[in-house]
């Protein structure tokens, strides 16, 4: 199974383009060893010829044309991504699907509520029906079921399970203030000749014992790395929100609970990787201590282009 990262960043990218922190700052003026990165998805294949997209973020257009494995490979019209997998509704998730209008219907795969929030508070499935159209296939992750798994055409070779898990629905969400099962999924992907599973979760705001033991033994967890702390965003001046109120599970733990890094220590991945990093995070300088402190625990942060053998 091969892997593709297309993008690595939170919400804005890195640099965000109104932003002047001092991670942006220093990645404009090349003064840190910093790679920008564009909005977090991530390219999925059994062979290197057919992909599955998870999640499409607005700079889809620029991460696809960056990407020769995705260029076009026959006829006038052509893309080799077959089918898109949403983990969410938020925004840099899935407006890139605008950006997917110019081609077939789009095989799409969420849950209920992934399908109600983009059909009215952001509607964008509405939006496409009046071009390309959409093919929704349901995940049934909802109520008492949080668990689904499901085939997608012409990649019988790989087993997807959708696993609801803690997080937030959108702003634009009704039940933002009251989380529903399905609102946030993490994908297993599991490819049946050799056993080896990736689990992806770019947004994850809690790991319990049910989410560390779908972690525990894969070959590979790429999961949310949004913030380093709790108290970030206040901290830079960035914003007034914390990251348990963003649905985020920072990399460093409290008193009250425990940090990503310390969840990823308890599993027995091969790989572990940190993806969906905002702009305000520490890590992104590959040279600091916060990178330093990740290395000596064997984990990974991931960059646009990275590419991944599973």
């Amino acid at each position: 199974m091969k892997v593709l990262v297309l993008g690595a960043g939170a919400g804005g990218g890195c640099p965000q383009w109104n932003c002047n922190c001092a991670m942006c700052a220093a990645t404009r003026e090349g003064s840190r060893l910093i790679r920008p990165r564009t909005q977090s998805s991530i390219a999925v294949s059994p062979d290197g010829q057919r992909w599955v997209l998870l999640n499409a973020s607005p700079d889809i257009g620029t991460q696809l044309r960056s990407q020769p494995a995705l260029h076009p490979k026959q006829g006038l019209r052509d893309s080799p991504i077959k089918a898109v997998v949403l983990m969410d509704a938020q925004i840099d998730h899935a407006t890139g699907l605008l950006s997917l209008r110019e081609g077939p219907p789009l095989e799409l795969y969420v849950t209920p509520c992934v399908f109600e929030d983009l059909t009215t508070g952001l509607p964008i499935l509405t939006v496409l029906e009046h071009y390309c159209g959409v093919r929704w296939h349901m995940l049934p992750v909802a109520g008492e079921q949080k668990l689904a798994e499901f085939a997608i055409d012409g990649f019988e070779t790989l087993r997807f399970r959708a696993i609801a898990i803690p997080g937030k629905a959108p702003p634009y969400s009704p039940h933002r203030h009251d989380p529903k099962v399905g609102d946030n999924i993490a994908l297993e992907i599991t490819d049946r000749a050799t056993g080896r599973r990736l689990f992806y979760a770019p947004g994850l705001a809690d790991v319990g014992p049910a989410e560390l033991e779908w972690m525990q033994d894969a070959a590979c967890v790429l999961v949310d790395g949004t913030f380093w702390t709790e108290d970030e965003m206040l901290k830079a001046g960035l914003g007034s929100k914390r990251a348990s109120d963003m649905g985020h599970l920072p990399q460093t733990g409290s008193a009250e609970r425990g940090g990503m890094m310390d969840a990823l220590d308890r599993t027995r991945a091969q790989r572990k990787l940190l993806i969906h990093i905002n702009n305000s995070n520490p890590i992104l300088d590959e040279h600091g201590p916060e990178r330093a402190e990740l290395s000596a625990r064997g984990i990974e942060v991931a960059h646009d282009g990275m590419e991944i053998e599973i």
